[in-house]
């Protein structure tokens, strides 16, 4: 391995803007405000901030520094500070590779939904008649026209993952798509890359900012930005929340990737990461409030008109049950004329009683919805109702594609790095190596647009990267403070940046952060334990709703080998060094012994 004529970022903004485009994506868009909703509102945002301090600035600053110091990716950087530890960046490129395998199907669905957006009218608004063209299709009438939209016209999901029907053109030619832009980013290594990062990392915001004055003009919109900022205190006692702030912090900056490393090693010796790592912790976290305001603004909107809806099917149920005026009652009267007809004619509204919605705007609020169920499913069930929807759908989607292809740039170089450092692949061109990466994992995503490949989608978002990255970081965090030494690290930082870290990063590097890390490790594991068997939602065409459904043998298998997997890479690299060394002991012995005769 070695970094000759290593290339570097044009300049200091290249790098920041790179950090932040693949920091950025769409875990804040969609996990952040699904994690403020589940945990209290606003209340969330207070172990989150204090979890930024003292877990997600002091490692993402750490990897940076191990980055810039080495000059090598993941493998070579770690195993550069202890011959042992190379399996850690090993891991790193493992787990990396899992996530290019299924990061660029969202990207896939993103373009589906892009291209689907310039329809005169938007295809999950309604539903498809049926095949006697006497209706609308039962299945999408038991669900709604944008789950059906997603679940049978976007994935054409089977009713199990045991149940596979074969590849989904449309979704293959959008993946296929996905990857030759992922490609044309990185074609050129840090030399493309550097171009794209000033459009990925900032027309988001653009659109962000679009969506906000679009989002809080909306009828409802306070209501959800309100639900948002009023803390539940309460929540600050649940252990989870704190560990959910953990793990969201930690995600979120892409820690363990080896992406920061990688990035990192393209910079000039003597840059700045210091300021740059807190620039970026700060911008991160400032978009992730910044887009659930957004959200939840929409969601307050879609709230309030699902609550809006159910007073109306009530008023109607009254007036047409108590033959009273259509303009007696209003959709803001109908609970005094609940009370008021219950308690005049009560024999009369004991008929009507069970048909009767229970109409709660807390609990429209209340109902979380993550991941891809808030970003193809509840943005698309309220676009379809703003004015305009086709341009308020291309802009919000076009902004998806910009953030999942810019932490795609992240996790293709986190890949690609560490293996341009070994001679087999430095003497590759650039482009054919980053061709056959990406050629590779276009081959095996394929697999993923199959009527079965959302559930082995969920396999890989849930126990892909989860679980080993815990393990990476802490062993990163351990080999840092413990292994390669403190005081050894402290002089690596002076000479790159003229001085020494002060008190803060010392503390966390050495205590806090360490114990953090074991305590949300330890959590994991327990709560994977009490979990029982996993389980995934499975489509069920009858119900038009997902159910519950356990994974069978198969997959119970195949999670436990992608969860050790990457995990492994570490025991059995250490255990590849060490008899390697020991063969090479002795060998050395023996060519002593040999001299020592001859002579």
């Amino acid at each position: 391995m070695g970094n000759e004529a290593r290339p570097k970022w044009d300049s200091p903004i290249q790098f920041l803007l790179a950090c932040v485009s693949y920091a950025v994506g769409l875990g804040n868009v969609w996990r952040f405000p699904y994690l403020c909703q589940m945990h209290g509102g606003g209340g969330f945002l207070i172990p989150y901030l204090i979890m930024l301090v003292l877990e997600g600035v002091p490692l993402f600053c750490m990897e940076l520094a191990v980055g810039q110091k080495m000059r090598l990716g993941s493998i070579g950087a770690w195993s550069a500070m202890n011959p042992y530890l190379g399996g850690v960046g090993l891991a790193s490129v493992v787990t990396s590779m899992y996530l290019c395998l299924y990061y660029n199907v969202i990207n896939a669905w993103s373009f589906w939904y892009f291209f689907n957006s310039f329809q005169s009218v938007l295809p999950w608004s309604d539903c498809p008649v049926n095949a006697n063209q006497t209706g609308p299709l039962e299945e999408c009438e038991k669900a709604t026209p944008t789950q059906y939209f997603f679940y049978r016209e976007t994935l054409d999901i089977s009713s199990s993952i045991n149940v596979n029907g074969g590849i989904h053109t449309s979704q293959a030619l959008c993946l296929l798509l996905a990857w030759i832009i992922s490609y044309l980013f990185v074609i050129r290594g840090v030399k493309s890359t550097g171009k794209v990062v000033y459009f990925t990392a900032t027309f988001p915001y653009v659109v962000l900012f679009i969506y906000l004055i679009r989002g809080v003009t909306l009828h409802g919109a306070l209501n959800g930005i309100q639900y948002m900022f009023t803390p539940k205190m309460e929540q600050l006692a649940n252990p989870n929340t704190w560990i959910n702030a953990a793990t969201q912090i930690f995600f979120s900056l892409g820690l363990g990737f080896g992406s920061l490393i990688a990035f990192a090693s393209y910079n000039e010796y003597n840059n700045n990461f210091e300021r740059q790592a807190i620039a970026v912790s700060i911008i991160n976290s400032g978009t992730s409030i910044f887009a659930s305001i957004v959200t939840f603004a929409i969601y307050g909107f879609k709230a309030t008109l699902n609550f809006e809806n159910c007073l109306e099917r009530s008023r109607m149920l009254l007036l047409n049950t108590f033959d009273l005026a259509e303009d007696s009652i209003t959709i803001d009267t109908v609970f005094d004329w609940i009370k008021k007809l219950n308690a005049t004619y009560p024999e009369q509204f004991a008929q009507i009683e069970d048909k009767l919605e229970v109409c709660d705007l807390e609990s429209e609020l209340d109902t979380a919805v993550e991941g891809t169920g808030l970003a193809f499913i509840v943005y698309s069930e309220a676009i379809k109702n703003m004015p305009l929807p086709q341009l308020w759908s291309v802009l919000y989607f076009f902004m998806l594609l910009l953030l999942g292809m810019g932490s795609m740039l992240g996790n293709i170089t986190a890949v690609i790095t560490p293996m341009r450092d070994f001679k087999i692949f430095s003497r590759m061109s650039t482009e054919l190596c980053n061709g056959l990466v990406c050629m590779f994992c276009l081959l095996l995503g394929l697999s993923f647009t199959t009527t079965s490949g959302n559930y082995w989608f969920t396999i890989f978002n849930d126990y892909g990267a989860n679980f080993s990255l815990l393990f990476v970081v802490l062993i990163e965090i351990i080999t840092v403070s413990y292994i390669y030494g403190m005081n050894r690290f402290e002089k690596d930082i002076e000479d790159m940046i003229g001085h020494r870290p002060n008190w803060y990063w010392k503390i966390m590097w050495k205590f806090v952060s360490p114990l953090l890390l074991v305590a949300v490790f330890i959590v994991y594991i327990i709560n994977y334990i009490q979990g029982g068997t996993p389980t995934y939602q499975a489509w069920d065409k009858e119900q038009g709703k997902t159910v519950v459904t356990e994974y069978p043998i198969f997959g119970q298998v195949f999670i436990g080998l992608l969860l050790v997997s990457s995990v492994s890479c570490v025991p059995l690299t250490a255990l590849y060094v060490f008899c390697k060394k020991r063969k090479q002991g002795h060998h050395d012995k023996r060519e002593n012994v040999l001299s020592t005769v001859s002579a």
